[in-house]
């Protein structure tokens, strides 16, 4: 089974930029979709991005335009561009890797990693 590790985050003004990395170890990558998702204090984990093992991307609607998810297979790392940041983008962003995307990733995924913190300062 892969495992993710997640980086990148940190401390940004409104309208400021960040990306993210979702590094990969072990399995094969190549052959798996990649979510993010993020969980604000006292919020549930929502589905972000995802991009499918052949290149396909998914986003919801509230960060389509500004944030853009790519792959470099033989780097085994996916990364999050964000761009136009917004203090509702505030939260610990994670990576999962699945056969699936969206949403009801979250209700299977079990193998949780730390996630990396996302600040946007108003």
């Amino acid at each position: 089974q892969v495992q993710l590790v997640e980086s990148g985050g940190g401390l940004v003004q409104t309208g400021g930029s960040l990306r993210l990395s979702c590094a990969a170890s072990g399995g094969t990558f190549s052959r798996y979709n990649i979510n993010w998702f993020r969980q604000a204090p006292e919020k549930e984990r929502e589905f972000v991005a995802a991009i499918s093992w052949f290149g396909v991307d998914r986003y919801v609607d509230s960060v389509k335009g500004r944030f853009a998810i790519s792959r470099d297979n033989a780097k085994s790392t996916v990364y999050l561009q964000m761009n136009s940041l917004k203090p509702e983008d505030t939260a610990v962003y994670y990576c999962a890797a699945s056969q699936k995307m969206g949403d009801v990733v979250k209700y299977e995924y079990n193998n949780w990693g730390q996630g990396t913190q996302v600040t946007v300062s108003s």
